[in-house]
């Protein structure tokens, strides 16, 4: 009898503990093979600035599992929702600083626009996958035609169950209506309750409640509710759209350390008590804090980096780096550790996929094969990439060159960089000679550029016959 084990293990933050990972629809009994499937939600960005280098890395970790995920179950039966969330009061402030001339609504949705598509921009550049689902906050507030979740009915649900009230023109979740409450965090309310530095605001009937809805201004966005118009707190939103795609309760949960408590305590709370279950996923995994250049990253200390810094500009070290260096450095730091980003691990991941890339040629070889045996057990081993990235070094050095870019590719990692090698490149080469020779600096140099998009350097020289200029090239990081 198949009960799911593929051989994969995950260290659960709720159980403090590393167990084999048996998906629920296998367990559950009553699903049928072709409608099982493997169900994971991560925690998205809030998207009123570009990401920085710290949010890339929930984003890469949770891509090696989606990756890894579908090569044991099959593409089609693994769901991954990543959510984005587009309203925030960090949003709106954005909104009133970066476009004071136009109406609220109108310059949110200008903030959200550009900076989704610079996280979709950046995430792509770093090898990561689309996710299955990507539900945006603001199309689950209220009903939806559709009849998935909302955030209006959840609140309701959880107000008729006895687990909030309306007070102060909020609505709060009472944390004592739930006696599990702080198991992800290990974090007892008495405690909490203890150690508070704030007075209890008058209107809460607990320190620890927290807000489900909030009323909004007339200046500000809202939707109509019972409560009156206004906006959902932070972390409903993902109770209700992990419900919307992976049900009421579902395999994996991932995200940063930092989403523990509050954000994921809360989440459970909201979704154990709206639908009467005892558990909202049954494995809960999160990344380690990033750091840079040993220093913890912050505006203050001048060491604040965005993916789009390290990608498209030359901020870091005087050179745009390449994604999949970026993707490589984050991957040699066991996923639950601190990760430390500096200028020489990024020097060191170029390396290492340019080492990859010319033992690939020099076999001839730029088609994967199979993935390893030994590779995959490393990863599938609560995600031991740096002990699967050493079996890689291991394969290239035996010479099985399909493996080890089998292997990579696992890890949506591809080192061999294919470069048109056709008569557009030829032509556009030789037009840039004729360019130079036309003393037309300008064009010449606008095609170089073009090129080195590409990843195209190109080399000047004399022809040791003729003395006529001639131009070689090769590929670069």
């Amino acid at each position: 009898m198949d009960d799911g084990f593929r051989g994969l293990s995950l260290t659960n933050t709720l159980t403090r503990s590393k167990a084999e990972f048996r998906p629920r629809d296998w367990r559950i009994g009553g699903v049928a093979e072709a409608d099982r499937r493997v169900r994971m939600y991560v925690c998205g960005p809030t998207v009123y600035d570009f990401a920085h280098i710290g949010n890339a890395r929930p984003v890469i970790v949770f891509d090696v599992l989606f990756r890894l995920l579908r090569h044991l179950y099959g593409e089609a039966v693994v769901v991954y929702a990543r959510n984005i969330t587009d309203v925030d009061d960090k949003i709106n402030a954005r909104a009133v600083r970066d476009h004071p001339a136009l109406p609220l609504n109108e310059a949110i949705a200008r903030v959200t626009q550009g900076t989704t598509a610079q996280f979709h921009k950046d995430v792509a550049a770093l090898g990561c996958l689309p996710p299955t689902h990507e539900p945006r906050a603001t199309a689950f507030v209220t009903p939806r035609a559709d009849g998935l979740p909302d955030m209006v009915t959840m609140i309701e649900t959880l107000i008729a169950r006895g687990h909030a009230y309306p007070a102060g023109g909020e609505v709060l979740f009472d944390v004592h209506s739930m006696p599990a409450y702080g198991a992800l965090s290990h974090r007892k309310l008495d405690e909490q309750q203890a150690g508070a530095r704030v007075a209890v605001e008058a209107h809460k009937r607990n320190a620890a409640d927290f807000v489900l809805w909030k009323l909004s201004s007339d200046e500000e966005p809202g939707w109509d509710s019972p409560w009156g118009r206004g906006r959902p707190g932070w972390h409903i939103e993902c109770s209700v759209m992990s419900a919307a795609y992976l049900g009421e309760v579902f395999d994996i949960h991932g995200g940063g350390l930092d989403l523990i408590f509050p954000h994921h305590e809360n989440e459970i709370a909201q979704s154990c008590c709206a639908h009467g279950t005892e558990e909202m996923a049954e494995v809960w995994m999160h990344n380690g804090f990033l750091q840079v250049e040993g220093r913890k990253m912050s505006k203050s200390e001048g060491n604040f980096v965005t993916i789009a810094d390290v990608l498209e500009t030359e901020k870091v070290g005087g050179r745009r780096w390449p994604g999949e260096a970026v993707r490589l450095l984050m991957m040699k730091t066991h996923y639950r550790e601190p990760i430390d980003f500096t200028l020489a691990k990024l020097e060191e991941a170029v390396r290492e996929l340019d080492r990859w890339e010319r033992l690939a040629r020099a076999a001839g070889t730029v088609e994967p094969g199979v993935a390893d045996e030994a590779f995959l057990a490393a990863l599938s081993d609560d995600l031991a990439i740096s002990a699967a990235i050493a079996r890689i070094h291991q394969l290239f050095d035996a010479g099985d060159v399909p493996g080890a870019l089998a292997s990579l590719s696992l890890l949506g990692i591809h080192p061999i960089r294919e470069a048109v090698l056709d008569a557009g490149l030829e032509a556009r080469i030789a037009e840039r000679l004729e360019r130079l020779k036309a003393k037309d600096f300008a064009a010449a140099d606008a095609i170089r550029a073009e090129l080195t998009e590409q990843g195209i350097m190109l080399k000047d020289g004399k022809d040791p016959i003729s003395g006529e200029r001639v131009t070689t090239w090769e590929l670069k990081r």
